[in-house]
C-alpha cells in the first residue's frame, strides 16, 4: 500500500503527494455507499481521490472532491484528470468548514480516526490521521449544512467511535439508517464501521460483513462488494 501509485480495474491513483496511501477502509466505503445513476456526490477530505472515482464509477452524476491539504487536492485533480470521468469529478481544495456548495444527494468521508493520541513527526500525515483538523462536531455540522433533505451521510469509522459520531450527527438533526460492521476474519471483533445517517430513517438497518473466514479464504460477501474494483477479480 505504500508504492507511489495503485491500479484498479478502470483507474489508477497516484499518492507520492499524499499523506495517507490507498488502504481497505476507503475502497470498503466507496464500494458500500448506496448511489444511483445521476446522483450528487460530495467527498470530503478525498485525499487521493479514489472514493470520488469509485463514486464516478458507479455512477454519480458529479462528484465534488474537498481536501484541505494542498498537495494532495492537487494529486487528487490529477488523478481525476486523468481518468475515463475527467468531466464528472471536480476537486477543491478547501476546508470543508468553509465550503459552500449546492444540496448533495450523498455526501461521503473516510475521516481522521485518531482521538487525542500522539502525533507523528509528518504534519501533513497528523491532518490525515487526527481529527483534530476534521472534528466530528465539524464534519456532523458540514454535512447536515450540505445534504440534500433526502440525502445520506456515508462514513467509514473505528467500530469504537460509532456511538461518539452518532451523538454528533443528531445534534445536526441526522439519524443512523444503516450500518455495517467489518470483521477482518471471523470470529474477530469488529475494527470498522460502515454507517449512513440521514434526516428521515425510520428504522436503523445493522449487519456484519466478514472480509475472511476462519480459513483465511476472503467470503463471497466481501468479494461480491469490491469484485468492480480490484484488479485480482479481473476476468481473464
Amino acid at each position: 500500500m505504500s508504492n507511489s501509485w495503485f491500479r484498479f480495474r478502470q483507474f489508477s491513483i497516484e499518492q507520492e503527494r499524499c499523506s495517507m496511501k490507498v488502504g481497505t477502509d476507503g475502497v470498503l466505503l466507496g464500494a458500500w455507499f448506496p448511489i444511483s445513476a445521476g446522483l450528487s456526490v460530495l467527498d470530503i477530505g478525498t485525499g487521493t481521490g479514489l472514493i470520488a472515482l469509485m463514486a464516478a464509477q458507479r455512477g454519480a452524476g458529479s462528484v465534488t472532491a474537498v481536501e484541505i491539504d494542498a498537495a494532495a487536492a492537487e494529486q487528487a485533480g490529477m488523478n481525476a484528470a486523468n481518468s475515463p470521468w475527467a468531466d464528472r469529478i471536480a476537486v477543491e481544495h478547501t476546508d470543508i468548514a468553509d465550503f459552500t456548495g449546492v444540496k448533495y444527494d450523498r455526501i461521503v468521508c473516510n475521516p481522521p480516526y485518531f482521538r487525542d493520541s500522539l502525533r507523528c513527526p509528518d504534519s501533513g500525515r497528523n491532518t490525515a490521521r487526527h481529527n483534530d483538523s476534521l472534528s466530528y462536531e465539524t464534519l456532523a455540522a458540514s454535512a447536515a449544512r450540505l445534504l440534500a433533505d433526502d440525502g445520506l451521510l456515508c462514513l467509514v469509522l473505528p467500530y469504537d467511535s460509532v456511538e461518539t459520531f452518532a451523538k454528533c450527527a443528531v445534534a445536526n438533526g441526522l439519524e443512523m439508517c444503516r450500518r455495517t460492521d467489518v470483521v477482518t476474519v471471523a470470529g474477530k471483533t469488529p475494527k470498522r464501521s460502515l454507517v449512513a445517517f440521514g434526516r428521515h430513517c425510520p428504522t436503523s438497518d445493522i449487519c456484519v460483513l466478514e472480509m475472511c473466514g476462519t480459513d483465511g479464504e476472503e467470503t463471497p460477501e466481501y468479494i461480491a462488494l469490491v469484485k468492480d474494483f480490484y484488479l485480482k477479480y479481473q476476468m481473464p
